[in-house]
C-alpha cells in the first residue's frame, strides 16, 4: 500500500510544478478505525471506518495554501489541484511561508520504533464484542452490595500509513496501530449523588495490552471510593497530583506555552525566559520521539524535521521551545520541532502511595474538572477531585474545590517526582508533588 500512497503524493506533486507551484508538499494516508461501546449489558454502537486523504501545500510567488481532498481518482486530483492553484493565487503573499530547511531532514534515525503491529486489523469483531461485555463483568463484579447504577465500557482500535515528500528532497513513509479498552462505572451515594470514574488502557501492540479484568476492576473501585465526598476548609498545603491527573497540570507548561505560535503571538507567559530557572531542580523533561512503541513516536514531524531528543527543562532551566519554520522565520529563531512527540521526566524513587505514607497533611487530586489555565500569564484555576491525605492515610474523599496559582510559582514547588510515569499518554508524566499550594473549599 505505501508503494501506492506514493505514487498518489508524487503524481500530486508533480501536477502542482506543471501548474506554476515553486514549491509543494504532498502527504498521502490511508487509515481504519473500529469502535464498539457497551453499556448496561447491551451494545450500544458499533463503528467502522476505512478514509483515505490527500494534503497538499501550495507555494505559489510568495502566496500560500493548504488544501486537502478525500477524492483520490488521478482526474480529480488533477482538477482539485487546478482549483487550489487558482485559489492560492488570489492570496496575499506571506513571506514568512516556505518549507523547511532540507538540511533538516539530514541524519533521520534509522531504529524501527515498533509502532505498526499487522494483527490489530485482524482482529475478529467477537472478540471486540466479547471484550466490552467482559469489561463490564469484571467491573460489576467489583461490588456486591447493589450501590452500582451504570456501566460502559469501550473498544477502540485502528491502523493507517502514510506518505509525505515535498519538492525540496524530502520523502517519508510512516505505519502506526493502536488498542484501546476503557470502563465507567456510575454509582449511587447515600446523598443521592452519583459518583463516577474511569479506568483504561491502549497499546500498540495487541499482545502489549494488560489483562483487562484489572481495568473493570480498577472503575467501579475508585467510583466506590468516591461515596462520601465533602469539602474541606481552604489551605496552602501539600498536594500530591496522581499520574494520570497530572498530564493535565503539566501540559499548561510543556504545552501552549513552549508553541512557537504562543510566542510570536505573545500568549505565552515563558517568553522571554530560555536558559533561566522557571522550576526547582527537580524539573527535568525531554522531549523525546524515539520510545519504542510510544504514542507520540515518529521518525520525522509534520514538516519532514528528523526526530531527534530535545531537552525542555534542565534542572527547573527551560531549554528550547517547539519552533516550526513558519513561526521561527518570524521569530528569528532556528526550527526544532513543530509539536510534541513523548515527554521524558527524570523519575524520582517512589511511587503514588509511597509518597502518600510520608504526608502528614495534604491533598491527592485524582482528577481536575473544569476551570482554565492562561497561557499568556501563567494564572490558573481549575476544579479538582480526590483525597484529603492525613498521617500518611487517605482519609476522605473531596471534591467541589480548587487549586489556584500561578505555574511559574507552582513549579518552583515541585518537592519530589514519581517513579511511576503514566503509560497511557504522550505526556507519560508521572506523579508530582507540590509544596504550600493554595486550594479552596469551604
Amino acid at each position: 500500500m505505501t508503494e501506492t500512497l506514493l505514487a498518489i503524493a508524487q503524481q500530486a506533486m508533480e501536477t502542482a510544478k506543471k501548474g506554476g507551484a515553486s514549491a509543494v508538499e504532498t502527504r498521502v494516508s490511508k487509515s481504519r478505525n473500529s469502535s464498539l461501546e457497551w453499556r448496561d449489558g447491551k451494545l450500544e454502537t458499533v463503528q467502522e471506518s476505512i478514509s483515505k486523504s490527500l494534503g497538499i501545500r501550495l507555494f505559489i510567488n510568495g502566496k500560500y495554501s493548504s488544501n486537502g481532498t478525500s477524492d483520490l481518482r488521478p482526474e480529480a486530483i488533477k482538477d482539485f489541484i487546478r482549483k487550489c492553484i487558482l485559489m492560492t493565487d488570489q492570496l496575499e503573499p506571506d513571506p514568512f511561508r516556505s518549507l523547511a530547511d532540507p538540511a533538516l531532514y539530514l541524519n533521520r534515525p534509522t531504529v524501527d520504533l515498533e509502532l505498526f503491529d499487522t494483527e490489530v486489523s485482524a482482529i475478529p469483531p467477537e472478540t471486540k464484542r466479547q471484550a466490552v461485555k467482559d469489561l463490564e463483568d469484571d467491573a460489576r463484579s467489583a461490588d456486591s452490595s447493589g450501590r452500582i447504577v451504570s456501566v460502559a465500557t469501550s473498544w477502540e482500535d485502528s491502523d493507517g500509513e502514510s506518505v509525505m515528500i515535498n519538492s525540496n528532497g524530502f520523502s517519508g513513509s510512516s505505519k502506526g496501530s493502536s488498542v484501546w479498552i476503557s470502563a465507567e462505572t456510575v454509582v449511587k451515594d447515600s446523598d443521592g449523588r452519583r459518583p463516577e470514574e474511569w479506568s483504561m488502557a491502549g497499546a500498540r501492540f495487541m499482545a502489549d495490552l494488560p489483562v483487562m479484568k484489572n481495568i473493570g476492576v480498577e472503575a467501579t473501585k475508585r467510583a466506590l471510593a468516591q461515596i462520601g465526598t465533602k469539602k474541606v476548609k481552604s489551605r496552602k498545603t501539600h498536594v500530591l497530583v496522581e499520574n494520570r491527573a497530572a498530564g493535565r497540570i503539566a501540559m499548561c507548561l510543556l504545552g501552549g506555552p513552549l508553541s512557537a505560535a504562543s510566542l510570536q503571538q505573545k500568549r505565552s507567559f515563558l517568553e522571554g525566559v530560555k536558559d533561566k530557572q522557571v522550576g526547582s531542580k527537580l524539573l527535568t523533561v525531554t522531549d523525546n520521539p524515539l520510545i519504542i512503541k510510544g504514542f507520540g513516536s515518529r521518525l520525522f514531524d509534520g514538516e519532514g524535521i528528523s526526530s531527534r531528543k530535545m531537552p525542555l527543562f534542565e534542572k527547573g532551566v527551560l531549554r528550547n521551545y517547539y519552533i516550526d519554520t513558519y513561526y521561527g522565520k518570524k521569530l528569528d529563531m532556528k526550527p526544532t520541532t513543530g509539536g510534541q512527540s513523548n515527554l521524558d521526566w527524570n523519575p524520582g524513587t517512589r511511587n503514588r502511595d509511597s509518597i502518600i505514607k510520608s504526608i502528614k497533611d495534604g491533598i491527592l487530586i485524582t482528577s481536575f474538572l473544569g476551570g482554565n489555565s492562561n497561557d499568556a500569564t501563567g494564572d490558573f484555576s481549575l476544579g479538582i477531585r480526590g483525597f484529603l491525605i492525613k498521617n500518611g492515610v487517605l482519609e476522605h474523599p473531596i471534591s467541589e474545590m480548587n487549586m489556584t496559582g500561578n505555574h511559574m510559582h507552582m513549579w518552583q514547588r515541585l518537592v519530589e517526582v514519581g517513579n511511576d510515569p503514566y503509560p497511557y499518554s504522550t505526556s507519560r508524566c508521572p506523579s508530582l508533588l507540590f509544596d504550600s499550594v493554595d486550594v479552596s473549599g469551604e
